[in-house]
Parts: C-alpha cells; structure tokens; sequence
C-alpha cells in the first residue's frame, strides 16, 4: 500500500514525487507516456518562455546555455532531476480506473493494481485538441500537433491560431521555405506571444510574406484546397497542410470517472480547495495545469511549483 500515487510525470508530477521523498511517504509515479511526456512532445525547436530558474524543482539547479531555456534542454534537465532524487517512477502505464473501497484508493492500470492513500492528478492538458469541428478536419493532411517545419518545405500551409504555438509554427515554417497563410478569429497576434516574436510575425505579415485572414475561421477542408470564412464572404486557398494551432483540453473524461466535479464557469475549473489542492473527493489532490480547466494559460511550471508542497502539508496534518 502507497501513502501517495501521483498521476503524471511531468515537472509539477516529478515536483509532487520530490515532495513525498522529503516526507518519508510511500509513493509511485505512474505515466502514460515517457518521462515528461507533454514536454517532449513540444516542437523540437521550441524556447520557453520562462527562465531556467523558473523551471527547477527539487533544490536542482537549471542551468541553460540561452536567455531562454530550450525543449533539449529542458529534457536534459528533467532527467538529471528524476536521477538526483531516484524517483519511484511506472513510465508507458496508462491509468484505467480509480475507485475507493474502505477509505483505500484502488487504482488499475494497464500493467498492475495499486492500492494508495491519497491521489495528486497531475496530468496537464497536452492529449487533447481543440477540435474545429469542420468538415474535413479528420483527413492526414490535418495536424494538431507540430514537430518540426522541414517537411512543409515548398508547400502551402494554413497555420490556424495566433498565440505562441501559432506564431512559432508560422515563423519557423516560412523560414524553412513554406508558403504561410495565418487564419486568426481575434482582430490581431494576441498580445501575450512572446516579446521578443511578436513584432517579428507583425512585420512578416505586414510586408506579406506570410499571409493573415483576421476575424476569420476554417469553414471546410478538402484533399488539396480550403474554404475560410472571413468578414468579407467565404474565400478558397490551394491548401496542402493545415496546421490547427487551437490549444488543448485537460482529460474532463477522466476527472469524472475518478468523481471530481467542475465549476459552473466558461472554464469547467475542476473543483479543489487552493489552499490545499484537494478536490471534492477526500483524498484526491489536483497540481499543476489542470487546476485551471479549460484556461489552459492561467498555470505553469514556475506559478504551480508549489502545488506538491501545500499537498504534502494537508496530508501531513491529516496524519
């Protein structure tokens, strides 16, 4: 039987294992994917927006060769955390099912069962898109998720969005030799994209080199053109790719298979106490990103870090 079992081995997950060792509680770190899995599933040549001393958990210092730490090393570091501290980690383990039977959580996976005290979720939101419920979105040339841009090389792409992932997908996919066309719902690139990009796509755009629909949508997607709706009518692009850039969802499903009810709010906030992390199931603590529901930007590694300390400390006291 484990004191603790943490769902997800991201930063905030690794951070909650951390916690646990500190207090001398029992704990496993079950993962359905690799060691950070959303972290490595960003672009390859991606910078976070954060410093690296924003980044560090565990008292492990950050130290990065850029103003900016990138994806390489952001893994690198992450590793070297999970080796420091030898956290107690169940890698490519997809958690299946959570009941509650005489005060234990039983907790089936694909692999194994645990039984466990407490929960901390911890499982972010990168799994999901945000679908557009268009015709067409199912076909191959449609991606969710974007890895590097030498495979767009002379190829008419639509990128739809415009914050960070947009914005960099666009810059990066045209440097590499795309032809970019930017489908954007607000009137302008929304002012939180990073400082230092932001006026780079704003002159892009405005010397036309990449294209930009404003207040407009996808309306259609066929094998080799598009159908936008802007404010002027309807228009039809050549297309090859799209890129939907539209942000992500935490997993609701699963909350609620586990019981964890959500606010009555435009951003379905899963229920937990701030200032302990526990959801309205005893036992079960929420951390990091997924604290925010479908305001996926209100939480980050640097302002949920201490997520895992405030569960330690409600647990502790509980005895």
């Amino acid at each position: 039987m484990l004191d603790v079992l943490i769902i997800g081995a991201g930063p905030i997950g690794l951070a909650s294992g951390i916690a646990c060792t500190k207090h001398a509680l029992s704990y496993i770190i079950v993962e359905k994917g690799a060691l950070v899995n959303s972290l490595y599933n960003y672009p390859l040549n991606m910078t976070f927006f954060s410093t690296s001393d924003k980044l560090e958990i565990g008292e492990v210092p950050f130290v990065s060769h850029n103003p900016k730490p990138t994806r390489a090393e952001a893994l690198e570091y992450y590793r070297r955390v999970t080796l420091h501290w030898n956290l107690n980690l169940a890698l490519y383990e997809s958690v299946q099912t959570v009941t509650k039977e005489n005060g234990l959580f039983i907790v089936t996976t694909t692999k194994t069962t645990y039984k466990a005290k407490h929960i901390v979720i911890s499982t972010g939101f990168y799994d999901i898109p945000n679908l557009m419920n268009v015709p067409g979105e199912d076909l191959p040339k449609v991606h969710h998720y974007y890895k590097e841009p030498h495979v767009y090389f002379g190829q008419k792409i639509v990128v739809i969005g415009a914050a960070n992932s947009a914005v960099d997908v666009a810059m990066e996919t045209w440097r590499k030799g795309a032809d970019v066309t930017m489908v954007i719902r607000e009137e302008q690139i929304r002012e939180s994209v990073k400082y230092w990009i932001r006026p780079d796509i704003e002159n892009r755009i405005k010397e036309g080199s990449i294209k930009a629909f404003y207040h407009a949508s996808i309306a259609a997607i066929r094998e080799k053109e598009v159908d936008i709706m802007t404010a002027s009518g309807q228009i039809t692009l050549p297309n090859d790719f799209v890129l939907a850039m539209t942000g992500y969802l935490p997993d609701f499903k699963f909350l609620a298979s586990v019981g964890i009810q959500t606010e009555n709010d435009e951003y379905c906030t899963p229920l937990h106490d701030p200032d302990t992390m526990m959801s309205n199931i005893d036992g079960v603590y929420l951390a990091g990103v997924i604290c925010g529901g479908l305001k996926t930007n209100k939480w980050f590694i640097e302002n949920s870090r201490h997520h895992p300390d405030l569960i330690m400390a409600h647990i502790l006291q509980k005895g």
